[in-house]
C-alpha cells in the first residue's frame, strides 16, 4: 500500500512539473463552450428575458413604468380583434407553407435527380439564389407594376380578351400577400430539401424498381420518407419567417389585412411597448409550439 501511494504521489508530482495543472475533461468542455454560451446569453437569452419582463409593465401615452401587471396579456387574449389577427396570420402561414412545400420539393427533386452533372446542379441552384442578392422590400415591391390595375398581367388579360376590365384582386389583397411571401420564402424550403435528397443512396431506387415499384411508389415510399428531415427544416424556416413578417402584409395588402407582427409594429409606433412585448411573448410561444409539433413528427437530427 505504501508503495502504491508513493508511486501515485510521484506521478502527480511529475505531471505537475512537466505540464502544470491538468484540468478534467468536463472542465475543458465547459471552457471551450463558454464563448458560445456568453454570446447566446447576451444576444439571444437576455433580449427574450427583457421582453418577458417588459410585457408585465404599465404604460401610458408618454412613458412606461416598471410593475407586475397582467393587464397586457388580458387585453391581448381577451380581444376578439387580436384573436382574428392571430387567425389571419396562421391562415397566411398555412397557405404559404403548403405552396412553398409543393414548389420547393419539386424544384429540389428536379435539381437532385433529373440534373446529372454536379456542376449544372450548382449553377441552377445559384440561379435560384440570384434574387436574394437584392433586399426583400425590392423583390416585394417589384410585384406592384406586375399585378397593378394597369400592370403587365391586367394589360395582357385585356388585350387577349380574357377580361373586359382590370382585375382588382390581383394587388392589395390576400392573394398578393400570399404570392409575395411564396416568392420570398420558397428558397428556404428548396435548400434543405435539396441537401437531403442529395444524400439519398441511389441504389435504393434501383432496389425499389427491381421489387416492382412504380415511379410514384418509389417517390411515396422511398424519396418522401427520406426527405422528411429536409422538409422539417424548411418548414421551420418558412413558418418562423411568415409568422414574423409584417412588411409584406402591410405593403401587398394595401393596409386591408393584418398580422401579429404588423400589430406589434403599430403598437410600438404608438409607444405601447409593454403591449407589444406581451404580443411578442404570445407569438413566441405559438411559434415554439409549431416547431415542437414538427420536431415530434420528424427527427431532424438525421439531417444534422
Amino acid at each position: 500500500m505504501a508503495t502504491i501511494a508513493s508511486a501515485q504521489m510521484e506521478e502527480k508530482a511529475g505531471s505537475t512539473r512537466g505540464g502544470g495543472l491538468r484540468l478534467a475533461p468536463w472542465a475543458i468542455s465547459y471552457l471551450q463552450a463558454t464563448p458560445l454560451i456568453l454570446i447566446l446569453g447576451f444576444f439571444f437569452l437576455l433580449p427574450i428575458v427583457m421582453i418577458v419582463v417588459v410585457s408585465f409593465w404599465d404604460y401610458d401615452f408618454a412613458n412606461i413604468y416598471p410593475a407586475f401587471l397582467t393587464m397586457n396579456y388580458t387585453d391581448t387574449l381577451g380581444s376578439w380583434v387580436t384573436w382574428k389577427t392571430y387567425l389571419n396570420t396562421i391562415k397566411f402561414t398555412a397557405i404559404v407553407w403548403a405552396l412553398t412545400l409543393f414548389i420547393g420539393f419539386w424544384v429540389a427533386y428536379f435539381l437532385a435527380f433529373h440534373i446529372r452533372r454536379t456542376s449544372t446542379q450548382m449553377i441552377l441552384f445559384l440561379v435560384c439564389t440570384v434574387p436574394f442578392m437584392t433586399s426583400n422590400i425590392i423583390r416585394m415591391i417589384s410585384w406592384i407594376p406586375v399585378l397593378g390595375r394597369n400592370g403587365l398581367v391586367n394589360s395582357a388579360l385585356i388585350k387577349m380578351g380574357v377580361v373586359p376590365q382590370p382585375v382588382e384582386w390581383l394587388l392589395y389583397s390576400d392573394f398578393a400577400v400570399v404570392l409575395a411571401m411564396v416568392h420570398l420564402y420558397t428558397l428556404f424550403m428548396v435548400t434543405p430539401i435539396f441537401n437531403t435528397l442529395m444524400r439519398i443512396d441511389r441504389s435504393l431506387f434501383e432496389a425499389a424498381r427491381d421489387a416492382g415499384a412504380s415511379g410514384w411508389q418509389v417517390l411515396w415510399n422511398v424519396v418522401i420518407p427520406l426527405a422528411k428531415p429536409g422538409i422539417a427544416i424548411g418548414s421551420i424556416f418558412v413558418l418562423t419567417l411568415c409568422m414574423a413578417d409584417f412588411s409584406t402584409v402591410q405593403v401587398m395588402s394595401g393596409g386591408q389585412s393584418a398580422s401579429v407582427a404588423l400589430m406589434m409594429k403599430n403598437q410600438m409606433s404608438l409607444l405601447q411597448y409593454p403591449a407589444a412585448a406581451a404580443n411578442a411573448v404570445v407569438l413566441l410561444i405559438l411559434v415554439l409550439m409549431m416547431i415542437a409539433a414538427i420536431l415530434r413528427v420528424v427527427d431532424i437530427r438525421k439531417e444534422l
